[in-house]
Formats: C-alpha cells, structure tokens, sequence
C-alpha cells in the first residue's frame, strides 16, 4: 500500500476530488514502513530506536510512533515526550494549564510524568485501535492531526506559562524537526 500525497490534509486550502490513485478501498493495518512512508511526504526526519520505534525528533521535544498489542488488538500510539524540565513547585501551575488544555482539545492528551529527582515532565499522547484494520485516508489525517496538535501543545505551552524560548528567528522554529 502507497499513500496517495494528495491524501495528506493541508487545513485551509481548499483541495479536489481526490482519486483513488491505486489506494486499497477498504480498511487496512497500518505497520511502521507506512507510517515512515507518511513521514517522508510530511518531510519529517526521524530514527528508528533500540526498542524498535520510529522518533522524530524536534529541539524541545521527541515524538515516537509506537505499535503495541497483537492482531484484533493492536493500537498504534503516538507519544511526544516534551523535554523542557519544571520545577516540581511548578507542578500545580502546570496541572492547571494542561487541564486545560485537555478539556479544549481533543489531542494529545497530556500528563506528567515527575522523576526520582523531583523533576516534572509532560507527556502528550494519542492513540487508535488498528488491530481490526482502518481506513487509510482516516489513518494519514489522525498522524498528520496529532503531529500538528503535538508541535501546536508546544507553542500554547510556552504562551500559557510564560516560558523563555531560544529562538533564532522570528516565529519560533520548534516546529521544525532537529537537524540531527
């Protein structure tokens, strides 16, 4: 299976009638090289890690592509974990923004993770069951969507909390995937 680029959605700009252009007509089990193939058209770079998934890295933040369970049950996760440390002092604040922002969006949902040494990490999250297979078009517009809503959680983030950004240019680049 192929994806078709004009399958992938722009938001905003109006597009045609889409062809079928060879894409299978009912559902099908995504796997990792569809997912790389979607990342390649997205032109997102990405690695493969020890455990096996794929991880796009951007400056502030690591966004993995994860398959999990067998057969009928098996969900396709994608996970960003956002490197930015807080203060375990700043855990309240930060609950109370990414509630927040749970209670607005529908993804990533987002949580904390707080370390042995007392440092606070968020973690945002998006999942689907794919086990059962899925339509393809629906497939590539829910990774398009979280991969968006993941770099978007980022900016809202820092607008909410005040936070300090290295940034080399005007618009803030942490959108853009690391170089590395």
């Amino acid at each position: 299976m192929s994806i078709d680029p004009s399958s992938i959605p722009n938001f905003g700009a109006q597009q045609g009638p889409q062809s079928g252009g060879g894409q299978p007509s009912g559902p099908i089990v995504p796997d990792q090289d569809l997912v790389k193939q979607l990342l390649d058209q997205m032109e997102l770079k990405y690695v493969v890690d020890d455990e096996g998934d794929l991880a796009a890295p951007w400056e502030d933040f690591r966004t993995y592509f994860m398959f999990r369970g067998e057969e009928d049950q098996q969900v396709f996760s994608v996970r960003t974990f956002y490197d930015r440390p807080h203060s375990i002092d700043d855990k309240v604040q930060i609950l109370e923004s990414i509630d927040d922002w749970n209670r607005r969006t529908l993804w990533p949902k987002v949580y904390t993770h707080t370390h042995d040494d007392g440092t606070v990490r968020l973690i945002g999250e998006a999942q689907m069951l794919i086990g059962t297979g899925v339509a393809l078009e629906h497939f590539v517009s829910s990774v398009v969507s979280w991969v968006r809503a993941s770099i978007e959680f980022d900016k809202w983030l820092i607008e909410q909390l005040g936070l300090e950004k290295d940034v080399d240019g005007e618009g803030g680049e942490s959108g853009e995937p690391d170089s590395e």
